[in-house]
C-alpha cells in the first residue's frame, strides 16, 4: 500500500492503571513525539487475566486517568471498552475491535513497556497482534533486546519487523519501534505499597493522582 498524504494515526495504551503513574504519563508523551497521533487511547483493563484483583474500582481508575491525562499536548479518549466487557481481557479482542471501529488504513500503534515486553509470547494470540496494530515499546534504562531480556522468538519478531517512526505512521499495521532512551522505570506495586505505609510518594505520581487517592482512602492498610 503506498503512503497516505495524511493517514490517520490511533496510539493505543492498555494497562490496569491500578495506579496510574508518571511512567504511563512518560510513555504515552514519548510516543506522542515520535508518532504526531490523531487520538491517544488509553485503556484500562476490565478483568486483566495475568493479573490477581484490582485494589481500585474500575470507576476511580478511571477518575485517575482523567486527571491524568487532564492537561497533555495531545489528544485522549478513555476507552471504557475492556471494563466493560464480561471476562477477561485480552488485547487480541481490544486490537480487534479497534481496527473494525477505524477501519483498514488507520496506523494502530500499540505502546508497551520494556516489562510487557518480556512476556509477550505469554498473550493470547501474540504474534496476531501484528494483523491489527504496530507495536511500540519503550525500554528502560539498560534494556535490550537479547536473551537476557526478551524472549528468543519476540527478540526475532522486534528485529525483522523493526521501523521508524515515520514508517508505523504511514502504515496501518505489523511493525515494531524499540525506544531505547526514556530513562523511567517506575512500579505500580512499590507505589501500592509505599501508600500503605502511609508515604506520600509525590514523585512517582501526577499530583491531581495523588491528591485524588488521598481524598478516597485508596491504597491503605484496609483496601483488598
Amino acid at each position: 500500500m503506498g503512503v497516505n498524504a495524511h493517514r490517520r494515526c490511533v496510539a493505543i495504551l492498555g494497562g490496569s492503571f491500578d495506579p496510574v503513574h508518571n511512567g504511563h504519563v512518560a510513555l504515552v508523551a514519548y510516543f506522542a513525539k515520535l508518532l504526531f497521533p490523531d487520538e491517544v487511547r488509553i485503556i484500562p483493563a476490565g478483568n486483566p487475566w495475568q493479573k490477581g484483583n484490582l485494589q481500585a474500582s474500575a470507576e476511580d481508575r478511571l477518575h485517575m486517568l482523567r486527571l491524568a491525562y487532564d492537561k497533555q499536548a495531545f489528544n485522549v479518549t478513555i476507552d471504557r471498552q475492556e471494563i466493560e466487557r464480561h471476562g477477561a481481557s485480552y488485547t487480541i479482542d481490544t486490537l480487534r475491535a479497534i481496527r473494525a471501529e477505524t477501519g483498514p488504513d488507520t496506523s494502530i500503534a500499540f505502546l508497551i513497556g520494556a516489562d510487557q515486553l518480556q512476556k509477550l509470547n505469554t498473550w493470547k494470540d501474540w504474534q496476531r497482534l501484528f494483523d491489527y496494530a504496530h507495536i511500540c515499546a519503550a525500554s528502560r534504562p539498560g534494556f535490550a533486546l537479547d536473551a537476557g531480556h526478551v524472549p528468543a522468538e519476540v527478540a526475532r519478531e522486534f528485529a525483522r519487523r523493526a521501523a521508524t517512526p515515520q514508517q508505523i505512521r504511514e502504515t496501518s499495521h505489523g511493525l515494531t519501534c524499540l525506544a531505547t532512551n526514556l530513562a523511567i522505570d517506575i512500579s505500580a506495586t512499590e507505589i501500592r505499597a509505599a501508600l500503605q505505609r502511609e508515604e506520600q510518594p509525590e514523585s512517582l505520581i501526577p499530583p491531581a493522582v495523588l491528591d485524588y487517592i488521598k481524598h478516597h482512602h485508596l491504597y491503605t492498610h484496609q483496601a483488598y
